[in-house]
């Protein structure tokens, strides 16, 4: 198997930084080694063991490269070479050992080492091999533009030469990478480059008792900084922690409004590593932009705390109306967030989530560039992980599915771009793939064996004991109809009203033809008119058709006021689907006055009964409707 590029590069660098320091130790040699050298060395491994680290963030620093640079241009290149080899190995042995091995070790010590002989021999060639004398203004002017030079080579090669490294062994932008890990370390370059010009215009004699002198200002520096950094990392551990607890804030207010949208938590947590995930796979470097990603992935969604609770969870399709009510949620969670004055861009991100890369998108119908790119992230992710989640009104679609419309939507909703690093992402079966969502097991209809009428043990598992009296008499009046649904929920009125706080009752079958549900039979308070039609997933009902899910407790007036104007006096309601299996005849809803009266006691009740009903019910009343 071929080494990759990123192994090539290193053992390159390596060799190189070896031949150099090899060609260097040849050169000290050949002559008496200065005591200078010697005293500079010394003060380097100090300095190197004295580096400053702040436990709580990846930041450390040391004044070592002081005495490298001072090292390269007074006693000359080979000894700053041989001096920053060594200072590369101390700064190495003071690396954590998760991520020390022979290889950063040795590319640690030759970059330090070719940067700065490479650096010295361009600064004397430039101002010759003797001591500067700076007998005229223009003479000051050529060493000072010589140190700068030496200055911006040094920093570079050894800055870029790391930035590569990093560069091909994680396949991100040398760019990016250099500006946010290196390139703030220049001004300790710069700060080691002005001392060594102090140090040129010394005796040479004196050098050696300046730089003992000298000796003690690292030492003082660094207990002072240490005291210094040890009251900030108390600080910084104080906002770590504050951090933590704004972090629970915004996720617990991210769960509450995905549970009104009947979301669980797992999604926003899907969401939020997914578009972390797919921003990297984007070069997306700005770790602001990062950070307001992670927010936006959860708190998107902020804003439906204003939309009806029955216009999110409305299994078919919004009406233009609804439609509208509902594109309010982006420009809404923009303003509630806008006045918690996040850091970092979080607010165009929630905004923009639902912009079309064509511009047909909402709310401001902004198109391509102009959209930003973690809204246009965020958009690819989200869709994904809904169209691949169980929904009450859906099952999960396969991902081939789920990708067939990312696709189709491709270079029309979603920007392209994203959209293909998304395909690439999703195909990446290795630990920086999707995170995915946990596979459940297909959920199959109830299968229930045909109810005996007579016999107790069959009543017992759908009620209690306190009501198989109950169930016995439902069981047998109910056989009595002859499967006739009016008659059905005559008997069905009679026997569940005294026994539970209803005012009213529905018994609605479903009508093939009219693909909606017709009441059957109308009892106590007025309610529906005879001639009433719900399609499905409308009103309340229509949901419990669409989904095959029972509602405890629902508003009643979902169903018999429908514009919420306050007509109706009934407040709750309980409603069922009547089903066997595959088999599918409408929905049993009882309606009361009182709000929140309904018990899970009475929900088994209720579908015992209506499991009763669809095992009587006449087949011409049923229908094979599909869950939806």
């Amino acid at each position: 198997m071929p080494m990759s590029r990123s192994v090539v590069y290193v053992w390159a660098a390596v060799l190189a930084g070896a031949a150099i320091v090899a060609h260097s130790t040849a050169d000290l040699l050949a002559a008496p080694v200065s005591t200078t050298w010697l005293v500079l060395l010394g003060l380097t491994v100090v300095a190197g063991l004295a580096t400053l680290r702040i436990p709580a963030i990846p930041i450390s620093f040391s004044i070592s490269d002081t005495f490298t640079i001072i090292a390269a241009l007074v006693v000359g290149p080979s000894a700053g070479a041989i001096i920053a080899a060594i200072d590369g190995l101390v700064l190495s042995c003071r690396m954590e050992s998760t991520r020390r091995s022979l290889h950063r070790v040795l590319l640690n010590m030759a970059t330090l080492a070719i940067a700065t002989w490479l650096a010295a021999r361009v600064y004397f060639w430039l101002v010759g091999t003797g001591a500067p004398v700076l007998d005229t203004p223009l003479s000051a002017i050529r060493l000072l533009l010589a140190l700068t030079v030496f200055g911006v080579l040094a920093f570079g090669v050894n800055s870029g030469m790391v930035a590569l490294a990093i560069s091909l062994e994680k396949q991100a932008p040398i760019a990016g990478i250099w500006k946010q890990h290196l390139s703030s370390l220049w001004i300790t370059y710069l700060g080691g480059v002005f001392a060594a010009m102090l140090m040129m215009f010394l005796p040479r004699d004196n050098a050696v008792a300046f730089l003992i002198l000298l000796a003690p200002l690292p030492v003082i520096l660094y207990v002072t900084s240490r005291h210094a950094l040890g009251r900030a990392e108390d600080q910084i551990d104080h906002l770590g922690k504050m951090n933590r607890v704004y972090v629970a804030a915004i996720e617990a207010l991210a769960q509450a409004i995905d549970a009104k949208d009947q979301v669980t938590s797992d999604h926003i947590h899907r969401v939020q590593d997914n578009s972390i995930r797919l921003a990297r796979k984007l070069d997306v470097a700005d770790e602001l932009q990062i950070q307001a990603l992670k927010a936006a992935s959860l708190l998107h969604d902020v804003g439906k705390i204003a939309v009806p609770e029955h216009i999110l969870n409305k299994p078919g399709r919004l009406s233009a109306p609804e439609f509208e009510i509902m594109k309010r949620h982006a420009p809404v969670g923009a303003d509630i967030l806008s006045v918690i004055g996040f850091p970092y861009p979080v607010v165009p991100i929630v905004r923009h989530h639902h912009e079309n890369w064509d511009g047909t998108g909402y709310p401001d119908g902004i198109a391509g560039e102009a959209i930003p790119i973690g809204a246009r992230i965020l958009q690819v992710v989200d869709c994904f992980d809904a169209l691949t989640s169980h929904r009450p009104y859906r099952p999960r679609m396969d991902d081939r599915d789920a990708l067939k419309i990312l696709s189709d939507r491709r270079g029309t909703m979603y920007d392209a771009r994203v959209v293909d690093a998304f395909f690439e992402l999703h195909a990446d079966h290795s630990s920086e793939g999707l995170v995915r969502t946990e596979e459940e097991p297909a959920v199959e209809e109830p299968t229930a064996a045909p109810v005996d009428i007579g016999r107790s043990d069959a009543a017992s598992e759908a009620v209690t004991e306190h009501h198989l009296g109950l169930f016995f008499d439902l069981g047998r009046d109910v056989a009595a109809t002859a499967g006739s649904l009016p008659e059905i929920g005559e008997v069905l009125w009679r026997q569940l009203a005294p026994h539970m706080p209803a005012s009213a009752l529905v018994l609605y079958r479903y009508d093939d033809e009219l693909d909606a549900l017709v009441p059957s039979y109308l009892g106590g308070e007025p309610t529906l008119r005879a001639d009433s039609r719900v399609r499905l997933g409308e009103r309340l009902s229509g949901w419990v058709a669409a989904t095959r899910t029972s509602v405890v407790n629902s508003d009643a007036r979902l169903d018999v006021d429908p514009d919420l104007r306050e007509a109706s006096a009934l407040r709750s309601a309980l409603a069922v689907p009547v089903s066997n299996g595959p088999r599918f005849v409408g929905v049993l809803t009882l309606y009361t006055v009182e709000s929140g009266s309904f018990t899970e006691r009475h929900k088994r009740l209720v579908e015992a009964a209506a499991l009763v009903t669809a095992r009587a019910a006449a087949p011409s009343g049923a229908s094979s409707l599909v869950s939806r």
